[in-house]
């Protein structure tokens, strides 16, 4: 076991021990140099058997999590594979579990469990979004934290896969929670799919709202009002489908449930008896058959009306939108209604970059032609004010607006243009701003840094004329700052980025003009060593996810930049050759002092 108060990789504090399972330990570690805290699990390899299958699992699991971006999921930072133990460090989660608030209170509000039920149905929507689909298999309370915000982050990965469909009729492996998983997930009653999930949820929120553990003995879910006759009959009816033995009786998709949760007092039989009353009422006064069918056709409209002016239902919509002009149409829908929730952009950054993907073989990036569609669906004219939608956004909610500014804009300097004025327009918008939890400033100082080096552009078009007017010193500092970012996995956002940043930075490197003007303030042996840094970063090919094509794509143009870069130290050396402090391919000192400015 990890001692506590010992520091593990050189960074991570042992504090104390926060659970045991039957194979691992859980302690809260902190980063002293950043000052944040992180969960660190623990798997001895002395304790396991059979421990190189468990160590694969784990692998696996990491490597899911570490491909993923949303706010109910926990982040993986790290995994250190050590002789004794496997470690793997991730986001701190405060709170407690949803089994334990269950056990310390019982049966949960209705209101707080459909809140719940709302947020795990997006978060499995996003699993299930990802290419191949991600089914989670496990939900069930013990697997969510609450935190004191009163928001949920679903844990635990360890049952999860990605789906195949590849003519495969059945699972081979029984997984899953009795009481909470579907039929299916026991063998010879078909293959798990996104509809296992839903049947999962179903009977987590059956647990939560009734406080009966489907779990234990008799292992059954009876509606939720023989328990509690003051709870919805529209959620027991939401119930009763998402837990239907048969897949297809089930909501098909996690877009179907959460338009259900949404409207779930709708169908209720108090409400609809309420609504035919209404409706019986309006057909006397009318009096006459004929106007009984207009009225019926007017209360359908009414009802349509009612569901387009709805801004959940049409975000709904465009995140399960397959094809672009539909996302599009709805997407703009719900901006009407709303244009100051940050969901609706981040979404729309999400949909360009992995699926409406005008490069075909390029994986998840974002193309010139994408970028100009996203800018003309923000910066339309609101339809309820001469401002723009993003000027709304920017209104309502700075610190949101300011986290899209900063992600849009690393997007189109990693896929787009590398540091020209596009991205430097939207890197320029992020301001320094803080919320005292969520963000340090971090976004703040990678963007300033950003800006800088788009600010050399000028002296990367190639050539051999030197600009007197780049002040190299501090030109060789911010290079070296950005590499020191790019390569802390606290702060860079995405593989991808710390990709482009190394390519950047070597292509500037590369740069005739560059060389000339580092040449005399900047002895050889450092840049050489910056080259070599950023090769022994990429060295270990399997951390960048080859599988994805634009990380990929990434990764092999780093290998050729940092070839090119030391033909260009070679060519640097022909030119001044006798001179002093020359650039040197074989100096690799990592002794920095004399020569490279502080």
């Amino acid at each position: 076991m990890l001692e506590i108060g010992s520091v593990v990789d050189g960074k991570y504090k042992i504090l104390n021990k926060i659970g045991q399972g039957g194979m691992s330990v859980v302690y809260l570690a902190i980063n002293e140099a950043a000052n944040k805290p992180w969960a660190i699990k623990e798997v001895r390899k002395d304790g396991t058997k059979d421990f190189e299958v468990v160590r694969q699992g784990l692998i696996v699991e990491t490597d899911m999590l570490k491909r993923l971006n949303h706010p109910n999921l926990p982040s993986i930072v790290d995994v250190i594979d050590r002789d004794d133990t496997f470690l793997i460090v991730m986001d701190y989660i405060e709170g407690k579990s949803l089994n334990s608030v269950l056990k310390e209170n019982g049966a949960q509000p209705q209101e707080y469990v459909i809140e719940w039920a709302k947020q795990l149905c997006d978060v499995l929507g996003y699993l299930h979004s990802r290419k191949p689909p991600i089914i989670y298999r496990d939900m069930k309370p013990a697997n969510i934290m609450l935190k004191p915000d009163g928001n949920i982050t679903l844990i635990d990965f360890g049952t999860a896969r990605e789906y195949k469909n590849a003519g495969k009729l059945e699972d081979t492996t029984c997984l899953g929670t009795q009481g909470y998983a579907a039929p299916e997930q026991f063998g010879g009653h078909g293959q798990t799919d996104a509809r296992t999930d839903i049947f999962n949820l179903g009977a987590t929120i059956y647990h939560l709202v009734t406080g009966h553990n489907p779990a234990k003995p008799p292992y059954e879910m009876r509606p939720i009002r023989e328990w509690n006759p003051h709870l919805s009959s529209g959620l027991e009816q939401i119930i009763l489908k998402c837990t239907q033995p048969n897949p297809e009786m089930r909501y098909q998709s996690c877009s179907e449930l959460m338009y259900a949760l949404d409207h779930f007092e709708e169908m209720d039989y108090e409400y609809q008896r309420s609504q035919k009353l209404r409706f019986a009422a309006f057909a006397l006064t009318l009096g006459a058959s004929l106007l009984l069918f207009t009225a019926s056709g007017f209360m359908h409209h009414k009802e349509t009306v009612y569901a387009k002016q709805n801004y959940g239902t049409y975000f709904d919509l465009a995140k399960a939108s397959t094809s672009e002009d539909e996302f599009t149409e709805n997407i703009e829908s719900a901006l009407d209604l709303n244009a100051t929730n940050s969901e609706s952009y981040n979404l729309i950054l999400e949909k360009y970059i992995d699926e409406f993907n005008d490069e075909e073989g390029k994986g998840s990036i974002l193309t010139k032609a994408e970028s100009e569609k996203i800018n003309k669906i923000i910066n339309k004219q609101s339809s309820d004010s001469v401002e723009t939608r993003l000027e709304k956004f920017r209104a309502a909610d700075e610190y949101g607006y300011y986290q899209f500014c900063y992600n849009y804009g690393l997007e189109i300097w990693a896929d787009i243009d590398n540091g020209s004025n596009s991205a430097k327009t939207w890197l320029e918008k992020v301001e320094p701003y803080s919320d005292g939890e969520i963000n340090n400033n971090k976004d703040y100082e990678t963007a300033q840094l950003l800006i800088s080096l788009s600010n050399y552009g000028n002296s990367n078009s190639g050539g051999n004329k030197f600009d007197n007017n780049i002040d190299y010193v501090q030109f060789w500092k911010d290079l070296k700052s950005i590499f020191e970012k790019a390569s802390d996995a606290e702060t860079v956002s995405t593989k991808k980025t710390q990709l482009y940043a190394y390519k950047r930075i070597l292509s500037m490197l590369s740069n005739n003009d560059n060389m000339n003007g580092f040449y005399g303030v900047i002895e050889a042996k450092n840049i050489t060593k910056l080259i070599d840094d950023i090769e022994k970063e990429v060295t270990d090919k399997s951390k960048f996810n080859p599988n994805d094509q634009a990380i990929e794509s990434a990764y092999n143009e780093v290998i050729t930049q940092i070839e090119i870069a030391r033909d260009k130290f070679q060519t640097i050396s022909n030119n001044h050759s006798g001179e002093q402090n020359l650039p040197s391919k074989d100096s690799s000192s990592d002794d920095e002092s004399g020569g490279d400015p502080e």
